[in-house]
């Protein structure tokens, strides 16, 4: 959680048993998140790190179909679609949708996944459970692919190494060419990002200045009369952005309010924060010297700050 005192500290996904170790593309860093707990981080909730589970469903015609090898496991077809990136596809049945998904969206899928030497390294259909995940936080195979797909439609990817996880991965994941047969289940569309403040690159001569060179202005009153204290724990809302506009992260995008103690945060948040009450909506302009400095580590962002933040709780 980077909120803690300039630091950002990855919990990590959990754990899971060595079948289930597929879909995550560790080459890939995480986007730098800076006010969210990890143990909901994206490449916690990929395809092959969805769920463990001993109870299974009752299997279907069409489920038993993905768990047989494909007879074209070898090699693309010459009837496939091939794209730009040297992805191939081939629709198994259509579907009865009429939206594709975005890459920031959730899609619920049904899956399959097999070497070329026809070895079936990992299957949801086989733990009877479906996964749901981030589009943009899987394989770039995947990531693109799926959003050639509507609703209901049974699609075959030949993966190439580059898309997945090279030739050589290591660490038990499948290397070379990979292919998947994917039923998307699913769709539920990413909320839209907030807009750039107007005045983000700098805060108006209108604002409220503490002496330690915060500027904040009320956006929205409160319905609250009590201001919360450092040692207390808050449920907020948040977006924040780098003075050119940046959006580099927000629970309102994410669709998942946060709670942490004031006292383990940036200096900003927990300063800033004391001055507001229940369901007010507030903009913070915090100076680097309160938030991550002007040469922060790798990812987190550097110099002012600007956050809007709704206090939605104060947790005893």
């Amino acid at each position: 959680m980077p909120i803690l005192q300039r630091a950002y500290i990855d919990r990590g996904a959990p754990s899971v048993s060595p079948e289930l170790s597929g879909l995550t593309d560790a080459a890939r860093p995480l986007t730098f998140s800076p006010m969210r707990f990890l143990n909901k981080s994206l490449k916690a909730m990929i395809p092959l790190a969805v769920a463990i589970t001993t109870a299974f469903s009752s299997t279907t015609k069409a489920e038993i179909t993905m768990l047989e090898t494909p007879p074209d496991v070898k090699a693309a077809p010459a009837d496939s679609v091939k794209t730009a990136s040297g992805l191939a596809s081939k629709v198994l049945a259509p579907g009865t949708g009429e939206i594709k998904p975005s890459a920031a969206d959730t899609v619920t899928v049904h899956y399959s996944g097999w070497t070329t030497d026809g070895k079936l390294f990992d299957s949801s259909v086989k733990r009877g459970q479906p996964a749901s995940f981030p589009l943009d936080g899987v394989i770039k195979g995947w990531t693109e692919g799926l959003q050639l797909m509507v609703e209901g439609e049974k699609r075959r990817f030949w993966i190439p190494a580059d898309l997945a996880y090279g030739e050589s991965p290591g660490g038990g994941r499948p290397g070379g060419l990979l292919v998947f047969d994917v039923e998307l289940l699913k769709i539920k569309a990413a909320p839209k990002p907030p807009s750039v403040p107007e005045d983000v690159a700098a805060a108006p001569e209108s604002a409220e200045k503490t002496a330690s060179g915060i500027a904040s202005r009320v956006l929205t009153k409160g319905t609250g009369t009590t201001h919360p204290k450092a040692t207390d724990q808050v449920k907020v809302h948040y977006s924040g952005w780098t003075t050119d506009g940046e959006l580099f992260d927000s629970s309102v995008v994410r669709n998942e309010s946060i709670v942490f103690p004031l006292n383990q945060v940036i200096p900003g948040w927990t300063e800033g924060l004391q001055l507001m009450v229940e369901g007010e909506k507030r903009r913070l302009w915090i100076p680097g010297k309160l938030a991550y400095g002007e040469s922060p580590p790798p990812g987190a962002p550097a110099g002012t700050l600007v956050f809007d933040v709704e206090l939605l709780e104060i947790v005893k």
